[in-house]
């Protein structure tokens, strides 16, 4: 009773701090960065770190097993690694754009748990026997980081693509404007146009030279999150497989849930393929790593949806009865 009290208790407090974290981040960009304001948010999210991180340990010693056995678990765990990725960057005084991605990932991940569609999965059950193995800490624990880390990874990459798309439907636009206009112009206006053209120069190459610092951060720091995601999904991939043989007498079965990771695994792959030759632009492998966003809902969220396979025990609540 205590347990349940306090993890119910933890639950709500972190989804408040992370709500208030969005409003935080909302106001930034609505209005001119207010002294401390930006600071509150970090902190907010380290609170929301610790008691996401009380509620797992909480949970952990009420059913004496580690907190990974269904959906519910699962996604509260992924909220806490989007709050553990939020704070690395944080801690080591680097500033960085991932808040804008991380924050709200972990209070769409926290709503969706602790909504009433995962109701029946908050009780505790004993575990099936597939699930009882030392694997279940080893395997689960790194496919969920590596999620986190190619959902943020792709998110990033997302965001890239929209800036660059945005500056080229610009000046498609422009060009288009300018070939309407009149080639024929007066002497007076073309020096005043000139004259305007010197005046916002200054300004025009500040703006582009701002965007394409922007652009290499992105392209930066998803690089690196999609690398460390894409390691953490190995490790999983091949610690499910020697938990598969243990488990079911086989390494690979072609499970729904096993073929989707590695079609994620291909997808990423590809991605880091393309981002270290040279011979490609940053956008192409944006573009994979977009594509990669929505591999990842399928195998980690869609599949579940559908209730088959070997992987059946994690599937949502409402197709299984």
């Amino acid at each position: 009773m205590i347990f349940s009290t306090l993890e119910h208790i933890l639950t709500h407090i972190s989804f408040s701090i992370v709500s208030i974290v969005i409003t935080i981040h909302l106001i930034i960009l609505l209005v001119d960065e207010i002294v401390g304001l930006d600071d509150s948010s970090e902190r907010g999210m380290i609170a929301t770190f610790f008691c996401i991180t009380g509620l797992l340990v909480t949970r952990w010693m009420y059913l004496r097993h580690l907190p990974l056995s269904d959906l519910y678990e699962s996604f509260i765990f992924l909220s806490w690694s989007f709050s553990f990725i939020h704070i690395i960057p944080y801690f080591k005084k680097h500033k960085n754009h991932l808040s804008a991605i991380t924050a709200p990932s972990a209070i769409f991940t926290q709503g969706f748990a602790t909504s009433g569609l995962l109701t029946e999965m908050h009780q505790s059950a004993i575990l099936v026997p597939a699930l009882q193995s030392h694997w279940l800490m080893m395997h689960v624990s790194m496919m969920v980081l590596s999620y986190a880390a190619l959902l943020c990874g792709s998110l990033l990459s997302l965001a890239l693509l929209v800036i660059t798309f945005r500056k080229f439907i610009r000046i498609f636009s422009k060009s288009n404007n300018l070939e309407n206009e009149s080639v024929y112009f007066s002497e007076i206006q073309y020096v005043n146009e000139r004259n305007n053209v010197l005046r916002n120069t200054s300004f025009i190459s500040s703006q582009n030279y701002y965007r394409y610092q922007l652009i290499q951060q992105l392209d930066r720091w998803s690089y690196r999150i999609i690398s460390l995601g894409f390691i953490l999904l190995t490790v999983g991939i091949l610690s499910g497989a020697v938990w598969a043989n243990e488990a079911w007498g086989s390494y690979w079965n072609w499970d729904p849930k096993e073929t989707w990771a590695f079609i994620t695994w291909t997808i990423f792959a590809i991605y880091l393929h393309i981002r270290t030759n040279k011979n490609f632009e940053s956008v192409n492998s944006a573009i994979v790593a977009s594509m990669g966003f929505l591999i990842i809902w399928i195998c980690y969220f869609g599949v579940n949806l559908l209730g088959i396979g070997l992987h059946s025990y994690g599937s949502f609540p409402l197709t299984s009865n």
